[in-house]
């Protein structure tokens, strides 16, 4: 058995997810999510798709990127805002 990095609980059915040169153990998506998924810069809520990317920045949507003075983006690449 091991032990969930995120909250400890000792499972027997954990998986591992490596991302570059950090490997850590879970016992659930839900501990994997919060502890793994990046933040949205702008209002803190985990990112489970594919975000809004500006330079460095990431964002959950466009709407937040808008928020955070990102003017131009938009979630849908090619129609109208």
């Amino acid at each position: 058995m091991s032990v969930c990095d995120t909250c400890g609980n000792d499972y027997e059915q954990t998986f591992t997810l490596s991302f570059g040169n950090d490997s850590w153990t879970f016992d659930s998506f839900e501990c994997a999510i919060h502890k793994a998924a990046p933040t949205c810069e702008h209002c803190g809520c985990r990112i489970l798709g594919h975000g809004v990317h500006d330079g460095q920045a990431l964002f959950c949507c466009s709407h937040c990127a808008r928020e955070a003075g990102h003017t131009e983006a938009t979630d849908d690449k090619g129609g109208i805002r």
